[in-house]
């Protein structure tokens, strides 16, 4: 399976914004555009709206929105929605969720068997079929949806760091996301993890799609790209506490200084609460979940990625002034030609 490219953005832009960058990722040959469902940003479905109506080829949804903010029956509603209006271009992904939660009073029980009940609910509500289910975390009482959907095969995407959602993506879902599986270890984790899920349920691994969710920064200063993607670590850091599971797969540990620092920090898409901590950030640290530096470095990362059974390379924009037109433009015209001259 070649490499494509991904790229996925907050909904934190206006919508004029947002359809201006969807246009220059179609013409820059992206291949999917990814948007979160973050509280509380942007409504995720009207956003995508507006960048389906003004672009042509680009496949696009969200990454990821989740089973306990929004039920099930109504994602299935909305995608279907968006399949419709882009020309049957939508794609799903699915998480655990985390954004806003404490706000709303949401918990997240059973991650894993939710994110599987929710795959399997929708794929039947988009073949037209009323559905009585009483799943662990999932129920849903003789509803169908008022309308035919374009397409009941809409790809659907489960997006985890942990076994059990790694493992339900293999036993259900079209694709598996990981963010951050730069280093071998997580590598290893996700591909075999996604692999054993797969043959659990008697699927052929190497149908689903592999997306590495990656924190990108293309920039010639090697130095201050590195230094951007320390707050960004803190917060999965943070995240993470008290077991940092994605670092001590990658075979880290967590400083005591760097561990102290991170009490009492919430998750947040701010990166203002986490430079203080970020200076405590390892040098490894960075290498092991982020891809950051001149355009050749970059360029390694990937073809390494993809060496190892990635499909899907999804790039999360991040740039020093805030221009990330740069850095998506850059990852095509200066990463992408590399890795392509490689075969891969």
């Amino acid at each position: 399976m070649a490499l494509s490219t991904g790229l996925l953005l907050l909904p934190s832009h206006s919508a004029g914004r947002l359809s201006t960058i969807a246009q220059m990722a179609e013409r820059l040959g992206y291949d999917y555009l990814w948007l979160a469902d973050e509280r509380f940003f942007r409504e995720v479905y009207a956003s995508l709206t507006v960048c389906a109506l003004r672009t042509e080829r680009i496949k696009l949804g969200p990454c990821v929105t989740d089973p306990y903010s929004r039920h099930p029956a109504l994602t299935a509603i909305a995608i279907a929605t968006l399949d419709e209006i882009s020309g049957q271009r939508a794609v799903l992904g699915l998480g655990a969720g985390i954004s806003g939660f404490r706000e709303l009073g949401i918990s997240r029980a059973k991650p894993g068997v939710a994110m599987r009940e929710a795959v399997e609910l929708i794929r039947r509500l988009l073949t037209g079929e009323t559905v009585t289910c009483t799943g662990s975390t999932v129920r849903f009482d003789g509803g169908r949806l008022d309308f035919t959907p374009t397409r009941a095969s809409i790809p659907m995407y489960i997006a985890s760091q942990q076994p059990v959602g790694c493992r339900a993506a293999g036993r259900v879902a079209d694709g598996a996301i990981m963010q951050g599986c730069v280093a071998e270890g997580l590598l290893a984790f996700f591909r075999d993890t996604v692999a054993a899920g797969a043959r659990e349920a008697r699927r052929d691994p190497s149908v689903i799609d592999l997306v590495a969710r990656i924190n990108v920064c293309v920039h010639d200063d090697r130095r201050l790209a590195r230094d951007l993607m320390k707050p960004t670590i803190v917060r999965s850091l943070a995240a993470q506490r008290p077991h940092y599971f994605t670092f001590v797969k990658a075979g880290l540990t967590v400083p005591p200084a760097l561990a102290k620092r991170l009490e009492g920090l919430a998750y947040t898409y701010d990166p203002a609460p986490f430079r203080e901590a970020a200076a405590d950030v390892p040098e490894e640290f960075v290498d092991a979940v982020t891809l950051s530096g001149p355009p050749d470095e970059v360029a390694t990362g990937v073809m390494r990625l993809a060496r190892h059974g990635i499909t899907q390379l999804m790039l999360y924009p991040l740039a020093p002034d805030g221009q990330i037109d740069i850095i998506i433009e850059r990852f095509q015209r200066e990463v992408m030609p590399q890795v392509r001259a490689s075969g891969l």
